[in-house]
């Protein structure tokens, strides 16, 4: 039987991690679209991702939820080597808790090129939901990703804790189920019990939900809800409503170089 001949080296095409997006699939971008859409198979993160974004591709789709790093790869691998064009599909954007330091190291090894293709944070589209700006003229200039420690551990000058001494914008993934935990931590580090918080959970998603409050009474408000996981938390004083702080970028006083 004659060995199946590998594709000439100009026909591979380098694997593809690509950002879905939070949820909405217009929120993934005109180059994310166009990759699905000539994509010849699609590894995608399990119900993370909105299956949308698949209806009417011409990819074989893969659900890896129930798949190891290993099989994961196999996938992508294999593909790679028959000339196809590869698409890892990851929720929101794969930079922010994306996981694909280990599958970017595991084709370095093997000497497989690919190419990383942001998306939408879900962060970003929580800030969208909630209708606010994370950065405000003398009140923070400065947005914090992060979570709070649960069975991935974090390390200790990352804490809740700690970061929350720079009073300044936070968005905390994957916590919403320790929010009790989180709330303590945040006012232990220095927010005052009166911050603003919001809970938005499936950012985008036709099912989103927001819960607002404060850091006083936002434990009790999630725990009496059904939210227990998917969403985001954000906090921080740039939330607060009354502000009437104006950026200085469209005063007519002020001398610009760009606008």
């Amino acid at each position: 039987m004659e060995a199946m001949q590998s594709p000439p080296e100009s026909d591979y095409h380098p694997v593809v991690f690509l950002g879905a997006g939070p949820g909405d699939p217009e929120l993934i971008t005109l180059k994310g679209r166009r990759l699905l859409d000539t994509a010849d198979v699609v590894v995608y993160a399990g119900s993370l991702v909105n299956v949308a974004l698949l209806d009417g591709i011409k990819a074989a789709c893969h659900d890896s939820a129930s798949l190891d790093l290993e099989a994961i790869m196999e996938l992508l691998a294999q593909g790679y080597r028959r000339g196809e064009r590869v698409v890892r599909l990851h929720t929101g954007d794969p930079a922010i808790y994306g996981a694909i330091r280990e599958q970017m190291q595991w084709l370095d090894s093997r000497n497989i090129p690919y190419e990383v293709v942001p998306g939408v944070s879900s962060a970003f589209a929580s800030a969208a939901a909630l209708k606010v700006e994370l950065t405000v003229p003398e009140v923070t200039q400065t947005v914090i990703f992060t979570r709070q420690a649960g069975r991935t551990p974090v390390p200790e000058r990352e804490s809740l804790r700690n970061l929350a001494r720079a009073q300044a914008s936070m968005c905390i993934f994957l916590s919403v189920s320790m929010i009790a935990t989180v709330v303590a931590d945040l006012i232990e580090g220095g927010y005052p019990p009166t911050t603003p918080i919001a809970v938005v959970e499936k950012a985008s998603w036709p099912d989103q939900q927001i819960v607002r409050g404060t850091l006083a009474d936002i434990a009790e408000t999630i725990k009496g809800s059904q939210i227990r996981k998917t969403a985001m938390i954000v906090v921080g004083p740039a939330l607060a409503r009354e502000s009437t702080i104006a950026s200085k970028l469209y005063d007519a006083a002020f001398n610009h170089e760009y606008r």
